[in-house]
């Protein structure tokens, strides 16, 4: 399976079966996932794409696998509260600049807990970490508030 990360929409997750039949699921930002099949005989050509609300999803992911656990959204409890990755780009205009910069908190409601860089994870950063191009921020918020982080981020 691949992941490619689609700025400001979320990320597509492509998987091509044991029987060559390939699939994808675009994990909306907003919760929602997009599944899609493709023609056997043309795979560039879509034969079925399917919107699912986030209960929809967990609906059919645990129909797949009981006890899942997807790749882009980490947690989400009563409260309302999720916990997502944000890649940060090499032009992200926070690319070289300190983790403190961007008043996540502040602007946000979200927390930073921790940044994944190559293969080293970084727990809790502090406000003078400085952040680079590949970062992989794990950030704790409302839907709304990891909403905004995005936003933020994503800022060329």
């Amino acid at each position: 399976m691949s992941n490619t990360p689609l700025p400001g929409i979320g990320t597509r997750y492509d998987l091509t079966t044991r029987e060559q039949r390939r699939l994808s699921v675009v994990a909306h930002r907003d919760g929602t996932r997009t599944l899609s099949a493709y023609q056997e005989d043309d795979a560039d050509a879509c034969a079925l794409s399917v919107r699912l609300t986030p209960g929809e999803a967990d609906s059919l992911i645990d129909a797949l696998m009981p006890t899942h656990h997807s790749p882009n959204l980490l947690s989400t409890t009563e409260l309302g509260l999720v916990a997502e990755r944000i890649t940060l780009s090499a032009t992200s205009y926070w690319n070289g600049r300190l983790l403190g910069d961007t008043q996540m908190r502040t602007r946000t409601g979200v927390s930073i807990v921790a940044v994944l860089r190559r293969a080293e994870a970084v727990p809790s950063p502090g406000p003078d970490f400085r952040l680079a191009g590949g970062d992989v921020l794990i950030v704790i918020g409302t839907h709304e508030g990891v909403e905004a982080a995005a936003g933020i981020l994503g800022r060329e």
